[in-house]
């Protein structure tokens, strides 16, 4: 291991983002600074390891986190994420970089201000994302899993083609039988959820079918949510679920309200949970290949980061794909 200089006041001016005159003042104790700003420059300036000298580290790392909600949740509950997050570990190890996994509070504690690492894999960020703020004015290389929600001209992202495979899924249950298609959407500001919905109001404009909306709720076990859409001669007859448990939301609000699962109510969940496949009656899932997205999306990092990526050739579109199970087949006609 070598010896390498500290950071300069240049250097915690662009993590903290404030003038190399505001470092000077905050570190000498001078000028009129605010308290907060005060040891918000200090506590950058000794993350940096300012005033002291440094060892080059023997392996380089790469950092991973999912910015969607301003919130801290554990996201590694979640199956895609859980899968993306060992593909994007493998894949950082098959290329000499460790991988660490930041938390998804996307609160201004200056954990992004001093993160070190040598580029960022952001999953799922939405517009105005304050961590992607902090690392662009960083200059860390930056990568997406899902379109970032504010794209700069040579940014590098992966991502699926959501519009083509909510087409799908709807297509196959109106070929089921199903005439009137809800939707469970998301409710957060990342590209996935704005793109499945306006795909799913495109759908129905071209079909003449209302849109029916069911906002996702991860808390609604039961799904309660549902019950109005499910009740009454008008009624929803088919359930795109566009996050992970809304299957099990929908299958806990058929059971209640009781609605047979294909007969009377078809669904599709995308999900990456295996255990849609043993519930009653099995249920369709879209698959939106995780570890593929994961892996191609650390590639793209790591080419950026040693300089071996030439001009940004666009999104990386990885294949979705429709496991087709009882949830969403159609019924034998009657002999």
């Amino acid at each position: 291991m070598t010896a390498v200089p500290g950071p300069t006041l240049s250097d915690i001016a662009r993590a903290a983002e404030v003038s190399t005159a505001t470092v000077s003042h905050a570190l000498n104790g001078t000028g009129r600074l605010g308290a907060a700003t005060r040891r918000r420059v200090r506590e950058t300036a000794t993350a940096l390891g300012y005033g002291t000298r440094r060892t080059a580290p023997r392996t380089r790392t790469l950092g991973i986190a999912v910015t969607t909600f301003p919130t801290a949740w554990n996201y590694t509950e979640v199956a895609y994420f859980s899968r993306a997050v060992t593909a994007a570990t493998s894949a950082a190890h098959a290329r000499g970089y460790a991988l660490t996994t930041l938390p998804a509070d996307r609160a201004a504690d200056g954990t992004w201000h001093s993160l070190a690492v040598d580029g960022m894999l952001i999953v799922d960020s939405p517009r105005g994302d304050p961590m992607v703020h902090a690392l662009r004015a960083r200059g860390i290389p930056l990568v997406f899993d899902g379109a970032p929600g504010d794209p700069r001209p040579g940014d590098r992202w992966v991502d699926n083609d959501h519009e083509a495979t909510t087409r799908e899924v709807l297509d196959h249950l109106a070929a089921a039988g199903a005439r009137r298609v809800a939707l469970q959407s998301g409710h957060g500001d990342e590209h996935y959820a704005r793109a499945v919905t306006a795909a799913y109001a495109g759908w129905c404009a071209e079909h003449g079918a209302d849109p029916l909306v069911v906002p996702f709720d991860e808390t609604d076990g039961q799904g309660r949510a549902f019950d109005a859409l499910l009740r009454g001669p008008d009624r929803a007859d088919a359930v795109y679920a566009a996050y992970d448990p809304g299957g099990r939301q929908l299958l806990a609000a058929a059971a209640r309200l009781g609605l047979r699962v294909p007969d009377e109510l078809r669904l599709v969940c995308a999900s990456e949970d295996p255990g849609y496949a043993a519930t009653l009656p099995p249920v369709t899932t879209v698959t939106l290949d995780p570890e593929r997205a994961a892996r191609a999306a650390v590639g793209l990092l790591v080419d950026l980061i040693e300089g071996a990526a030439g001009p940004a050739p666009g999104p990386v579109v990885v294949p979705a794909g429709l496991l087709v199970r009882d949830s969403s087949r159609a019924q034998p006609a009657a002999g």
